[in-house]
């Protein structure tokens, strides 16, 4: 039997260390390399051509997304396993719009990572499909809820209550948008018009309900 070659990465030594041990103590699987860094990772991917890439999404410097970006930038075909102990909205769109096949938590047992390769060497996809489907069902929210704003409001009115939100006050805001203080006044009395809310809590409440924020 042909041993699937895999490359582990994790900046976390201990977690490293426990794919190494857990993927060697199987005889399908053969580990050609492991690092601890996203540049050590296209590095050793450049070097093997692994079958599978086991890959830590949160890391300094290069994160998982940039190593998928960067693979995909020099046309290094790898079957990727994403490992995240989270995993963000935009980050789960982003990993499968850069070609990652499957997302596993790391919460998830042992069994299920093992799976999870030995189906993405297949060609098959596998993802935490809890995690995914609130992930993309809050994006989907959100750009729905941009979509209703920007019939409503300008550009300039989203970014402003963006900045609001984040609460900035109104000289903040115009020093960050290079206006004036007035023009902010103005702009918020428009918005609170529009969107039928009373100063600025309330606005942050319609922000934070409609997933502008």
């Amino acid at each position: 039997m042909v041993p699937i070659r895999l490359i582990l990465v994790d900046d976390h030594p201990i977690v490293l260390q426990g794919l190494e041990k857990l993927f060697s103590s199987q005889e399908e699987f053969e580990v050609v390399s492991s690092c601890e860094d996203g540049a050590k990772a296209i590095e050793a991917v450049r070097t093997h051509r692994p079958d599978v890439l086991v890959l830590d999404l949160k890391m300094p410097g290069k994160n998982g997304l940039d190593v998928l970006d960067a693979l995909a930038a020099e046309g290094l075909d790898c079957h990727t396993v994403l490992l995240t102990a989270a995993l963000g909205d935009n980050e789960a769109v982003d990993a499968l719009r850069l070609g990652a096949m499957g997302i596993v938590l790391k919460e998830s047992s042992p069994e299920v990572l093992l799976e999870c390769v030995r189906k993405v060497h297949r060609g098959e996809q596998w993802l935490d499909h809890d995690a995914m489907s609130r992930a993309v069902g809050r994006v989907l929210r959100r750009e729905s809820a941009t979509r209703e704003a920007a019939r409503a409001l300008t550009r300039r009115e989203i970014e402003m209550v963006q900045l609001v939100a984040q609460g900035l006050r109104n000289k903040v805001i115009a020093d960050r948008l290079s206006i004036s203080e007035g023009t902010v006044k103005i702009h918020l009395h428009n918005i609170y018009e529009k969107l039928g809310v009373d100063g600025r809590l309330e606005l942050v409440l319609y922000a934070q309900v409609k997933g502008l924020v």
